[in-house]
């Protein structure tokens, strides 16, 4: 009878369910002999723009944002004269009314007298345009790593002081507020941060729709990683059909594919991340939902160094990646104009936004020029 009754709890006792990949890339969607195309088509209708030109005062220009406001685009970027975080550094912006026609730019940080500023993304609260700025002191006795204000604007041209984004204790945000900042179904702002000190990321929300307080730190085990710095770094997130958060993370481990880990509980909870088949060059990426639900990375999907081409691959349910297209090829890609510290050929940092029935992806080409790339909705989307 004991045997008996304990196979029968035996059986009672179900194994927590392992969690499911976060995402899975069909295998032979990118064809790696084609190293210029990936053997991928591009999208019918896609047109592409320079917000800004490199000129000899100001040869480096790299990490664009995008925001749509009062019927305007905006992009800001960081700039210097040569190099990569040199001590000249400024973050710049521009705005378009007519999509693909940039104003000339305007400066929202002026070089530091210790330390730089780079641009941190963009949000919007109530009629301001918010404006995130990464401070990066400069104190060689601490990790690298900094903490972020913002500036506001009703009109996109005055702006207010700098000022420290808030946690939900009210206490300065002590990290990088990544630049992927936007709004779940719920209303709920996520992002991640890179906190001090060094670079040591964790999701972050808050329920604030202003974006400016409130942040909480979403519970997230890391993988084993340096002191200083987690393997998981500057990622982008979206949703899949199950009503889950993929976050979507740069290994900086070297791996060449991208990390990423889910959240079933708007955020507050993550699993720990994971690799997954999703190759990369080791770069940011952009990654969200179209208007219908589809799942988007904006990445490039190389399993090297090499930042080109420039692809997006889609999925209908956030879980199965079977479709991409060619945003820039290699093909079309120009020479280095201007030598710089850290700066190789290719299309760097993409980060997009949805505006006006279209996609638009904006990145360094080279880490020079500030390009657009806007692709319409009704082509990435299947009938």
């Amino acid at each position: 009878m004991f045997i008996i009754a304990a196979a029968l709890l035996a059986l009672t006792i179900t194994p927590p369910a392992k969690e499911t990949p976060p995402f899975t890339v069909a295998d032979d969607l990118y064809d790696q002999k084609q190293a210029e195309t990936l053997g991928l088509g591009t999208v019918p209708g896609a047109e592409t723009a320079t917000i800004f030109r490199a000129t000899p005062e100001a040869g480096y220009n790299h990490a664009a944002v995008l925001f749509p406001f009062k019927g305007k685009l905006y992009a800001m970027w960081q700039s210097s004269t040569q190099d990569e975080d040199a001590e000249d550094t400024r973050v710049l912006y521009a705005s378009s009314a007519d999509r693909l026609e940039w104003s000339a730019p305007l400066v929202l940080s002026v070089p530091q007298e210790r330390g730089i500023m780079t641009s941190g993304g963009w949000w919007q609260a109530g009629d301001e345009l918010v404006a995130y700025l990464l401070v990066w002191p400069d104190d060689p006795s601490t990790p690298r790593g900094g903490y972020t204000v913002y500036r506001t604007s009703v009109d996109g041209e005055a702006w207010s002081d700098p000022a420290p984004v808030l946690t939900a204790g009210g206490e300065p945000l002590n990290g990088i507020i990544e630049q992927d900042l936007r709004a779940l179904p719920s209303g709920r702002l996520l992002t991640a941060v890179h906190e001090q000190p060094g670079l040591l990321l964790s999701p972050y929300y808050t329920d604030d729709p202003t974006g400016l307080g409130g942040w909480t730190r979403g519970e997230m085990e890391n993988l084993p990683h340096k002191e200083d710095m987690t393997r998981e770094i500057e990622p982008s997130w979206f949703l899949r059909a199950d009503g889950s958060i993929v976050m979507v993370f740069r290994d900086q481990d070297s791996s060449f594919q991208k990390l990423a880990a889910v959240s079933h509980d708007d955020g507050a909870h993550w699993t720990t991340p994971e690799l997954t088949n999703m190759l990369d060059s080791r770069s940011k990426q952009s990654t969200g939902n179209l208007p219908d639900g589809t799942a988007f990375q904006v990445s490039n999907p190389t399993g090297s160094k090499k930042r080109w081409p420039l692809v997006i691959t889609l999925s209908d349910d956030g879980f199965w990646f079977d479709r991409a297209f060619l945003v820039r090829g290699g093909d079309d890609m120009p020479p280095l104009r201007h030598e710089g510290k850290y700066k190789r050929q290719g299309y760097s940092y993409p980060k997009s936004v949805i505006w006006n029935d279209h996609l638009y992806i904006a990145y360094g080409t080279n880490k020079e020029d500030i390009e657009v790339t806007r692709l319409p909705l009704t082509a990435l989307t299947l009938p």
